[in-house]
This record gives structure tokens, C-alpha cells and sequence, in this order.
């Protein structure tokens, strides 16, 4: 039986060109602007107008492209290599914003004619805006293919392979930090308006339930007065607080050593490698932080891979009940 595993992410401007259209399609997605047609074509068009300058200096520090794309394409070949001693499977990637768009990827796996839909969102925490957003977009591609329903794994926050991986990190740097002082750890997370979460995404909690976990895989001393923080906010409607550079002022006006703790984030990307490892780490530096590290996102660890297989494989098994 053969089965093809879509990845789904929101995908990145494969070159500086793209950025504007990229920032486009994210803005226009009802999931993100959640107003009538008419009024959030045009206000996506602006703002996309508005934002692809600073968009574009960020990824000209990434080599003029994002990176999500190859690395999406690295953990896709590696849970492939992990599910092959479960049968017979094949990973796809689909992106929302950005080629390959889940579109052109349904096509792709309806030509590998699979007996079987697995659909991975890379988002660890659920979101109406991320991962419904995709699944939405998957369902209806899929369908328009004549394939069939796919098996759905909707998060993994507190998956064992996810939250090992972090915890291991995390004490990584800390250790480097220590060396400063006494590090303040800020597990950071992409912001969402608090209108969305009003009405129901369990997006927060699941966040908090992340930090829990990886806390609860470290010594309670480095654990102790950590917050959990969000980043990238945009506009000027209320969002999740505390903001993620408020945190990294505040410790840095301590003179503690900052450790950033991504934990929404399953590869490395614009956020990860210019708004935190650069932005945020300059800020800190700049209000008297002797040092800012950012823990790596799990990317291919052995461990997360082997965890993402095996609950893919768990939850096909639970369908066969």
C-alpha cells in the first residue's frame, strides 16, 4: 500500500522578486485577514505595497531568497527515509504562500496514484491561521483531484521527539549563556491578534503547553523565571503579550545573558535567522545583554524525525480500528 504524506507550510520568496506576491498571498488568505473580499484584496495589495521593502532587506540578508523551502525539503527526505521501514511511503511538500503551492503538489500526488493521504502541517501548535489554513486548502486541492480524504495530524506540541529535541537545545545554549550570568530564558512564539484567539484558537494554550514540556526536561534552576513571549506582530490591533523585544529589553537592562527559545518554528527561516538572531539579539546587546543566543529550531534532528514518523504511523493505525 503505498502513502504519500503532504508537508504543509506556509512556504517563502524563492527569489527577492517574489516577495511582494508572497506577501500578497499571505495577506489576502481569509484565515489571516478575516474581513469581506472587497475590502481585504485591496488592503492586502497595500499592505504587501507597503511592507516588501523591509521584507526584502531581510531576506537579501538570507542570500536574497528564504531558506524554508530547502529546508522543508531536507526534513521531507529525511521522515521519507525514516517511514520506509513502515512501508511504503512518499513525501510531498506543499506550500501556502509560495511555490510549490499545495495546488501543483495535489497534482503531483495524484500522478503517484497513493492508496492513502497522510496531511503533516509543520506547525507543532494548532492555529485557525496556519494550520486550518492549509488543511482548508489541502482538502479542497485533493478533492478537485479525485483523490481521497486524507488522514489529518493537526499538531504536535507536545510531541516526545519535538519537545526532547528543544529541551536539548535549549540546555545547549543556556550552557553558552551561563558563562554570562544568569541566563533568562524567553521562549518566543509567532504573535496572534487577540480577536482571532477570542474566538476559540487554542493556539496560546498549546504554546504554553510546549514551554510546560520542555520545562518540565530541565533542571528547574534554568527554568525558573522563564516567560513565554510573541514576536512578529503586525498592525495595530491588540495581540498576544508580553512582546518578545519588551522580554529581551527587560533581561538585557539586567545585564542577563538572553537565551530565545523558538518553539513554533520546525526549521530555520526569516523569523528565526534575521528577527531573532539578528534584530532581537542586536537589541539586547545594544540595552546591556553580555550575550543573546538563539536555540536552534529541530530542523532534521534524528530524534524529532523519528517521533513525526512514528505518530504518523500511530495515527494510521488508529484508522484501521
Amino acid at each position: 500500500m503505498k502513502t504519500a504524506v503532504i508537508l504543509l507550510s506556509m512556504g517563502g520568496p524563492a527569489f527577492l522578486a517574489g516577495v511582494r506576491p508572497f506577501l500578497f498571498n499571505l495577506f489576502k488568505d481569509p484565515a489571516i485577514m478575516r474581513l469581506p473580499f472587497f475590502i481585504r484584496i485591496p488592503l492586502a495589495f497595500y499592505i504587501a505595497r507597503k511592507r516588501e521593502k523591509k521584507a526584502t532587506d531581510n531576506y537579501k540578508k538570507l542570500g536574497g531568497c528564504s531558506p524554508l523551502l530547502e529546508n522543508t525539503m531536507a526534513q521531507a527526505k529525511a521522515l521519507e527515509a525514516a517511514l520506509s521501514k513502515y512501508g511504503v511511503f512518499r513525501c510531498f511538500i506543499g506550500m501556502r504562500y509560495a511555490a510549490p503551492f499545495i495546488e501543483e503538489t495535489m497534482e503531483a500526488v495524484k500522478n503517484y496514484a497513493p492508496d492513502r493521504l497522510v496531511f503533516l502541517p509543520l506547525y507543532p501548535q494548532f492555529s485557525t491561521t496556519t494550520t486550518e489554513s492549509s488543511l482548508q486548502e489541502a482538502r479542497k486541492e485533493a478533492k478537485r483531484q479525485g483523490l481521497k480524504e486524507g488522514l489529518e495530524i493537526i499538531a504536535f506540541h507536545k510531541e516526545a521527539g519535538f519537545i526532547e529535541t528543544m529541551a536539548r537545545n535549549t540546555d545547549a545554549v543556556f550552557t553558552e549563556a551561563k558563562q554570562h550570568g544568569t541566563p533568562k530564558l524567553i521562549f518566543t512564539a509567532h504573535g496572534l491578534p487577540l480577536s482571532i484567539v477570542a474566538a476559540g484558537d487554542p493556539y496560546p494554550q498549546q504554546c504554553e503547553e510546549t514551554v510546560a514540556a520542555i520545562c518540565a526536561l530541565m533542571e528547574k534552576e534554568k527554568t525558573q523565571d522563564a516567560v513565554l513571549a510573541y514576536q512578529s506582530r503586525v498592525g495595530r490591533s491588540a495581540w498576544l503579550s508580553p512582546a518578545t523585544k519588551d522580554e529581551v529589553t527587560r533581561a538585557a537592562q539586567e545585564k542577563r545573558p538572553v537565551v530565545l527559545v523558538p518553539i513554533v518554528f520546525v526549521c530555520e527561516h526569516v523569523e528565526t535567522l534575521v528577527e531573532l538572531a539578528q534584530d532581537y539579539a542586536l537589541r539586547g546587546l545594544k540595552a546591556g545583554a553580555p550575550f543573546v543566543g538563539v536555540v536552534p529550531t529541530v530542523g532534521t534532528a534524528p530524534r524529532f524525525i523519528e517521533g513525526l514518523a512514528a505518530l504518523i504511523v500511530k495515527n494510521i493505525k488508529k484508522t484501521r480500528k
